[in-house]
């Protein structure tokens, strides 16, 4: 195997670590907490590519969901992603791929990149609204007013946030695997 691809493997572990750090961390504001999940996963996604994002997200909910507190309120298992906010979980996937798709060669196209992140975060929001439906029954208008409202005002500051940070980590870390440093 060649070390390029070694090290975009352990960037891409390091990432799942850092999600698995951030996303207990949060902040009950009704159903669906409020975390930095979404940050960690939008500078994943743009700093290692579609590809390696996408693992690294793909990792943190399968160590979630085989029972690792890695989820909001240090909680893990299946269960977590049965329940209400299993979509959001789940979603980080898809949020992860189509950021880390937008992406490619960063500095240059950087409107192309943030709107990735919104394309990203416009899934995770219907893959959690529609199964925070599905499990509780609430109407839409409801459903978007507890999983999407209050959430609009912190992505959009995290979606700034990735913006300014992930150039240059994306940049230090393709210099990384080329071995410059």
């Amino acid at each position: 195997m060649k070390s390029q691809n070694i090290r975009s493997m352990v960037h891409a572990a390091l990432f799942t670590a850092v999600i698995c750090a951030v996303a207990p961390l949060s902040i009950s504001i009704g159903p669906i907490p409020l975390s930095l999940t979404t940050l960690v996963i939008y500078v994943s996604a743009g700093a290692l590519g579609w590809k390696y994002g996408a693992i690294s997200v793909a990792l943190y909910v399968i160590l979630g969901a085989i029972g690792l507190p890695v989820f909001s309120g240090f909680e893990g298992g299946f269960q977590k992603i049965a329940g209400v906010t299993g979509g959001f979980i789940v979603g980080y996937i898809p949020c992860a791929l189509v950021t880390g798709l937008s992406a490619k060669n960063i500095e240059n196209t950087r409107r192309f990149y943030i709107f990735g992140m919104v394309v990203g975060t416009v899934l995770l929001y219907t893959c959690g609204t529609a199964w925070f439906i599905y499990q509780t029954g609430a109407t839409l208008a409801a459903a978007l007013a507890m999983c999407v409202t209050p959430f609009l005002i912190g992505d959009t500051i995290k979606v700034a946030a990735a913006t300014v940070a992930t150039p240059k980590l994306a940049q230090a870390l393709r210099m990384i695997r080329k071995n410059v440093i």
